[in-house]
């Protein structure tokens, strides 16, 4: 990479685009200390605590989404459009940067088209197996996309695709080695099962209240619970830390323990955390969010699903939940098999990649 190089990266919203965008700096960063950074968010959302908390600036844009129905909001939009294209035009102008990098969020979309529209290289990476509308878009122009998944040359040019997974916690990788730290960490048994729910940092009402339904007949099973409610559910569920063998957290500090403590996971299916998942390579149940675009999550946990990697559970079945986990619990093989099978798809390697694809569009 040259010495003297400015890299403008936007991705926000969700901590899906924000964390991939902050691991892509880190690995940059790492390989050449005098780049200079510059991130690109939108204004109030949380890219603009989280990128600064991780040690870059980040200007704002005046942008949001467009809403599913007609709504106030929408008749803004235009004018939010129009604001942020003039903005992000005023960012690249002043930094100057070599490449620019889009992660998703509704900042990328003005931010890598007035970069496009000024001659400089874009890379998209995105995470998801079918692509929200923005980076749909933006990726008629772009240099390259690097993606997660096959098959997205039904949404982008061929020949700009470069499979690199998605950007994932290195600590990740050895867990098997911590697990006996991990049991003691949680201070869980080490001869009972361990059952470990994950519904994203604010939590997933569906999931905590499937879970809160049946937690009786899962300590009736001899099944431990590692249970991650999130912010928005703790104070409701926190009683439930009163049954043996169930332990409800806000928030899980140390995943990488409770990964390597858990025999069988119950989990959203978001692309990071899937990438996650991936690496880590325990028996998966996928209960997908419908209440997302294009209903992203199912067809991510059906790209896992469809190579007999992971079981998927959707959100309207949950009254099958029972049936589906205790034919999982007692089914040594059947957990082995999905295990390795995941694994098989894991890309341990893809924030390098991704910054690899980044060097080679400064340097050219």
């Amino acid at each position: 990479m040259k010495q003297s190089v400015n890299i403008l990266i936007s991705g926000g919203g969700t901590g899906g685009h924000i964390y991939p965008a902050i691991a892509i700096a880190n690995e940059l960063k790492k390989r050449n200390v005098n780049a200079k950074f510059l991130f690109v968010g939108a204004k109030d959302r949380m890219e603009m605590e989280k990128v600064p908390q991780a040690g870059y600036e980040i200007k704002g844009l005046w942008i949001t989404g467009l809403q599913r129905k007609l709504t106030l909001k929408n008749m803004a939009f235009p004018f939010k459009l129009i604001s942020s294209l003039w903005n992000a035009r005023k960012i690249i102008r002043k930094f100057k940067p070599d490449v620019v990098i889009g992660t998703g969020g509704f900042a990328s979309g003005p931010t890598l088209k007035m970069a496009q529209s000024k001659g400089v290289p874009t890379l998209v990476q995105e995470q998801n197996s079918y692509p929200g509308i923005t980076n749909k878009l933006l990726g008629k122009k772009v240099n390259t996309i690097c993606v997660a998944y096959d098959g997205l040359e039904r949404f982008f040019p061929k020949d700009k695709i470069v499979k690199t997974g998605n950007p994932v916690r290195q600590d990740l990788i050895e867990i098997s080695d911590n697990r006996v730290e991990a049991q003691d960490y949680f201070k869980i048994s080490k001869d009972k099962k361990t059952l470990l729910i994950l519904g994203g940092s604010l939590g997933a009402r569906a999931i905590n209240q499937l879970i809160e339904k049946n937690i009786e007949w899962l300590v009736k099973q001899e099944v431990q619970v590692l249970w991650q409610s999130g912010k928005l559910y703790y104070q409701e569920y926190k009683k439930y830390r009163n049954l043996e063998g169930v332990e409800v957290l806000e928030f899980i500090n140390r995943m990488d323990y409770a990964y390597a403590a858990a025999d069988v996971i119950i989990s959203r299916a978001g692309a990071s955390s899937i990438s996650e998942l991936c690496i880590v390579g325990k028996p998966v149940i996928f209960i997908p969010s419908p209440n997302v675009s294009e209903d992203h999550q199912t067809k991510n946990a059906l790209a896992v699903v469809e190579k007999n990697a992971a079981i998927l559970l959707k959100q309207s079945e949950l009254d099958g939940f029972v049936s589906v986990f205790e034919g999982l619990l007692h089914d040594d093989y059947k957990q082995q098999e999905l295990s390795e099978n995941i694994k098989k798809l894991a890309l341990p390697k893809a924030t390098e990649h991704i910054a690899n694809e980044v060097e080679k569009l400064i340097n050219s």
